[in-house]
Order: C-alpha cells, then structure tokens, then sequence
C-alpha cells in the first residue's frame, strides 16, 4: 500500500507533540490518553489499562484470517535534554531519547491506513502500545501478559519497529536468531574498616578492594568466556571516600551485564559471584551482592525474520537490509517474544555528520524516516497476514 504525504506529516507532526511531552515509566498518563485520542479520531476500537496505561489497538480486517501484533514502546527517560530541536521536551529531566515518541507515532498512523483498508485485510491486526519499557528489570511486557493483553486474540506473530541512528534513512536491520542482549545489573557494597590516612596498617582500604574487583571482573570476558560469544561487564558507577585523608571505609559499584547467550549469561553469572566474593574476603573485607536478572536477549523467529525481509526488499530492493550484527543493548519486547514467535528490527533514522547514540541528550533522529517506518509496518502486516492465510 502507497503512503500519502498527508499522513507522513500528520504523523511527524504527532510525534512532536509527543517529544515535547514526555512521560517517564509507569507514569505515561498523558501519553496513553493522546493514544487513545487518535484511535478514537481513526476510528479503531481499543482497550485499556494493561500495565496501567497500555492501550491495545484492534483492528479486524473484512476476511477471516490469523492475528499478528505490532508493539509500540511508549515511555521516556530521565534525562535532561539538550538536542536544540524546536520540540524540545518541556518536561524539565524527561527526554524522548530513544525514538519511542516515533514508534508510537509510525504505528498509530500505520493503524489509520491499515484500519482504511480492512478489505485487503486477511484477519486481525492488534496495535500494541506499550508503557515502561525503559524500567529494566521490571519493564512494562511482563505486566501486559500477567493483565492478559493477548487473553481475546492471541497472536500468531508480534513485530516491534526501533529506530536505529547507525543505519542511514531508507535501510533496515532485519536478522534472525539473537538481535539484542540479556541486559542485566548488580550493585556491589564493599565494606572494610576506615581510619586514618597516615595509617593504612591498621585499616582495610574499601577503595582498595573495590578497586581490585573491578578489574577481577574484567578478567571474566578475557578468561573465562568464549571469545565467540559476546559478553560485557561494566562497571558504571564507582562511589567511595569521604575526605582526602581518610581512607574509606564502603564503596559502592554499580554496573551491567550484557551478554547474547543463555549458556554465556549463566557462566559470566557464575564467576561474577565468585570473583566478587572471592576477591573482597581475601582483602579482609565485608560484601553484599544485589543482582538482577533483566531483559533476556531478543531472539527472532527464523521464518518470520525471512518473511520479513522479503517484504522489505520488495519495497526498497537487496540494498535496504544490509548484513549487520547483533546489539547487545537490552530490550523488553524480548519478554513477548518467549511467548509468541515474531520479529524485532532496526529502522535507519541517521541524521549523518553529529549524530548522537540512543540515550543522549543531544539524540536526534531523521524524520525522513518517517515514510518507510510507516510503510514498512503497513507491508509487513499484510504480507504477514497473507503467509498465515497461505498456510
């Protein structure tokens, strides 16, 4: 289906006001009831109230057929924005730092022309919005699942849209098997015996220890995990010390996890325990462990990731889906994805020369990826639905 301009604008336009308005996890009140106001305005029937302010757009198409799924993530981040984009937000510390202001846009917009064209439609298409993504390890898909998002129509196939400022405008990143990481976090407290700096004989320097688990920890990717299985542990935050002549008597880490395998995530796991423990009581000091278990990796079905690329290199030619490798960023939809089989990709959305990753505050993204977001979920959600009617 062919994309007017209209709708390009209408829904760079929507997502402005989105950017400008931003709401963090759990608290996309506001967002949720703009969403609404669109569906409303589309004429799309909806339901509320998963994981709080999830909304779960429906649309039947005239023929009997399977039911797919497309996820928006909706939420914002708590960071103070400094893009000098004419929409910056207006909510002082929350940013729309990681597209979702588009995704929410290129989806509702994709149910307009979808919900237009319910003749050419081969069954049911559930518009996912979906809150909290960004609230690792507790994310908002979990929660849509135990408030039974999928109880009516249960999905044969889920597809979630991401922007991605590494790949230019007009190309996507279209993989199966592992696409993003298991994303986890710990949160180490070392506890030694502070005194005097002129003294350290009778102290146990905490900034020592520390000091010494962080680099043990590196040794874990270098030693003891194969170098053909991607794996990361950083240490993001080191906090310790009071005054310049007293040693410390705590400190505090904090850090992540990413890893692409299971198999890999149980042994860096494993050793992370060990080395920490380990290290702390042959220095003579005290520790305490919190550790999370966050997002497990994003892994796409086989046979829909082919599909997928079929419809794009239909639309856009060999050259739109170039071969990339895999992220080990985290991400939630990888939770729907342990239940229902389904696609997770990149939309090219570089602005070029300047461009800032995900999660800064100077992030900004090309709008001119707005026309192939949009048609690429259009295809892709009746392709999808023409291959289960095939089946």
């Amino acid at each position: 289906m062919k994309i007017n301009n209209s709708i390009i604008n209408d829904a760079i336009e929507f997502r402005r006001v989105l950017h400008l308005n931003p709401e963090l996890s759990t608290e996309e009140y506001e967002t949720s009831k703009r969403i609404q106001e669109k569906l409303d305005e589309f004429n799309i029937p909806y339901e509320t109230g998963y994981a709080g302010t999830g909304v779960l757009g429906i649309i039947k198409g005239e023929k009997e057929g399977g039911i797919i799924g497309i996820r928006a993530d909706i939420d914002a981040l708590p960071i103070s924005e400094t893009s000098g984009e004419e929409f910056t937000s207006l909510n002082k510390g929350v940013m729309h730092a990681c597209g979702h202001d588009a995704h929410t846009s290129m989806l509702l917009h994709a149910g307009k022309i979808l919900n237009e064209n319910k003749d050419k439609i081969k069954g049911t298409i559930l518009l996912i919005f979906q809150p909290a993504e960004e609230l690792s390890p507790i994310g908002g898909a979990k929660r849509m699942l135990e408030d039974g998002v999928f109880d009516e129509y249960t999905p044969d196939m889920l597809l979630a849209q991401h922007v991605w400022p590494d790949l230019e405008v007009g190309k996507f990143g279209i993989m199966a098997g592992p696409i993003m990481g298991n994303s986890d976090r710990f949160k180490i407290t070392i506890t030694g015996s502070g005194g005097h700096a002129s003294m350290p004989h009778s102290t146990t320097d905490a900034i020592i220890v520390a000091n010494q688990v962080v680099s043990a920890l590196q040794t874990i990717v270098s030693r003891n995990t194969d170098p053909m299985q991607p794996a990361v542990v950083t240490v993001g935050r080191f906090d310790a010390g009071t005054k310049h002549n007293v040693i410390a008597e705590t400190a505090e880490l904090e850090g992540t996890i990413r890893t692409q395998s299971d198999a890999t995530k149980v042994l860096t796991k494993k050793r992370f325990f060990e080395i920490v423990e380990q290290v702390t009581s042959a220095m003579g000091a005290d520790v305490e462990i919190e550790f999370y278990d966050g997002y497990p990796a994003t892994v796409n079905d086989i046979e829909w990731a082919a599909q997928l690329k079929k419809s794009i290199t239909n639309l856009y030619g060999e050259e739109s889906t170039p071969a990339l490798l895999p992220s080990l960023a985290g991400e939630d939809f990888s939770r729907f994805l342990k239940e229902y089989p389904g696609v997770y990709y990149w939309l090219g959305t570089s602005v070029g020369q300047g461009q800032k990753p995900l999660h800064n505050p100077a992030f900004r993204l090309n709008e001119d990826a707005f026309e192939y977001g949009i048609t690429a979920m259009v295809n892709m959600a009746v392709d999808s639905l023409n291959k289960l009617a095939e089946a």
